[in-house]
């Protein structure tokens, strides 16, 4: 055990002097999941990010840092931020698995935007969040991480016998309530279902896309309509993201409550960009068609996805716009020679995974910055498309369809795109659903092709008890 007076920084060990600053540390936390630490933390803000596949999982709760940044430049704005933040960091103890230590939540609104209002009220246009609380599972390990501001009146002796009683403490407080917070996962919600826009109107904005397609304005742009749930009660994120895992293991399952109430989660199947030291690694998702009935007709569907002239032609854009993305800042990038199906309990994708090696020193979000949005949400050429979707949509996307994840101190992190997602305020929540436009897309398809997107989240806050 390291001297009580001594704090470490992610690379030395020292003495410090503290000024405004933040102190981290972290314990083993057995028999507590991710769930019942979620579930626990309601009335608090709150990060989740999980999925079955991968060996980090991570929830937060409470605030010990957060910053936002707008603009064009956002992205640049939190690096900055974060990179000061993580500077600020100090930890007691580093006799824990480097992937214990404090990692920053948060993601990025699909373009840059006047002051949100309605939903995305709570959400600016870059948001990240460094939880006073977090947990991290580790494969079967679970560990608490304790992270806590302190300023020049605190003595570094006390201050790390302080913050491991914090832990113990939490931890004990945590153990009891998993213990006795089992829960049915049933809401006994009553929902009422509107859709934002008309099925004519939106067939309308399809042909006007598919006109100027033809035109040879742009190749492809991703529309996408919205839903109003109505409940008779305050939706709880907590239930629905547990019906999600059920439903969605493999898809990332994601929460961000940067103020009580004022949730944005869902469970989405599409890798924006992982960066592990220099290996970067992405997928282009685009092209899209329902499950089948039987064995037999889901077979042969996705045969007939991966024959589909447009729908090779809009997953071959999507490709392409990453590659040129990328080359600024990879070498060795290395594709799939055909795209692979990923098959969802509803719909299937075509899918193909893309890595390479970082040629310079910035981690995760310069990558975000170059991929964002990729022409599955977006369109082709980019600022085209953008335009576009700016001028015709008429409910605000907000934090839809766009990066969200973590980071880490040595500037590793994972982000994937925030599809298949709600969010809600009290007892209302909005989806999003889009469709990617090429110059042969037919208007009522498409319709059924957000039809089928919006049904994971749909059903998973509905249930049994949908009306309209």
């Amino acid at each position: 055990m390291l001297d009580t007076t001594l704090i470490e920084t992610p690379t030395q060990t020292k003495r410090v002097t503290l000024s405004a600053t933040i102190v981290s540390y972290s314990m083993p936390c057995p028999h507590v999941s991710l769930d019942h630490f979620l579930k626990e933390a309601a009335g608090r803000p709150r990060i989740y990010w999980q999925s079955d596949h991968l060996p980090v999982c991570l929830a937060g709760s409470g605030i010990a840092a957060a910053f936002s940044a707008g603009g064009p430049h956002r992205f640049r704005a939190i690096q900055q931020q974060a990179e000061q933040l993580f500077k600020q960091i100090v930890w007691v103890d580093r006799d824990v698995p480097v992937e214990t230590g404090p990692r920053l939540f948060g993601g990025f609104a699909f373009a840059p935007q006047p002051p949100a209002t309605g939903p995305w009220a709570a959400f600016p246009e870059a948001m990240f969040i460094l939880p006073r609380y977090q947990l991290t599972c580790l494969g079967e390990q679970t560990w608490l991480t304790v992270n806590r501001r302190v300023d020049t009146t605190d003595d570094p002796a006390g201050l790390a016998r302080r913050v491991r009683q914090e832990a113990r403490q939490a931890i004990a407080a945590l153990q009891v309530v998993n213990g006795h917070n089992r829960t049915s996962g049933r809401s006994h919600q009553q929902l009422q279902v509107s859709d934002l826009m008309s099925q004519t109107t939106w067939e309308e904005m399809v042909v006007a896309a598919t006109r100027r397609i033809r035109r040879g304005e742009l190749d492809k742009v991703v529309l996408a309509r919205a839903r109003q749930v109505n409940s008779t009660h305050p939706i709880d994120p907590a239930i629905v993201l547990a019906r999600l895992a059920r439903r969605y293991p493999d898809c990332y399952r994601f929460l961000f409550e940067p103020r009580p109430g004022h949730t944005f989660f869902g469970a989405t199947p599409e890798l924006l960009a992982e960066v592990t030291g220099s290996t970067v690694r992405t997928m282009a998702m685009a092209g899209s068609i329902r499950r089948g009935r039987s064995a037999e007709e889901d077979t042969a569907l996705g045969q007939q996805l991966r024959a589909d002239p447009k729908e090779r032609h809009e997953h071959a854009l999507t490709v392409e716009a990453i590659r040129e993305s990328l080359e600024p800042l990879v070498t060795h990038l290395r594709f799939q020679a055909e795209p692979e199906l990923c098959r969802l309990s509803n719909i299937q994708h075509l899918k193909t995974v893309i890595e390479g090696q970082l040629t310079g020193q910035g981690g995760i979000l310069p990558v975000i910055e170059a991929l964002h949005p990729t022409p599955a949400v977006g369109g082709r050429p980019r600022k085209t498309a953008l335009e576009m979707i700016a001028a015709q949509e008429p409910t605000p996307r907000g934090w839809y369809a766009a990066p969200i994840g973590w980071l880490d101190h040595r500037g590793n992190g994972l982000f994937a795109v925030a599809l298949r997602s709600a969010v809600s305020v009290g007892q209302q929540s909005w989806l999003f659903a889009g469709a990617g436009i090429v110059a042969d897309s037919v208007p009522r398809k498409e319709w059924d092709e957000t039809e089928l997107k919006f049904k994971p989240m749909l059903d998973a806050l509905a249930e049994d008890n949908l009306e309209g």
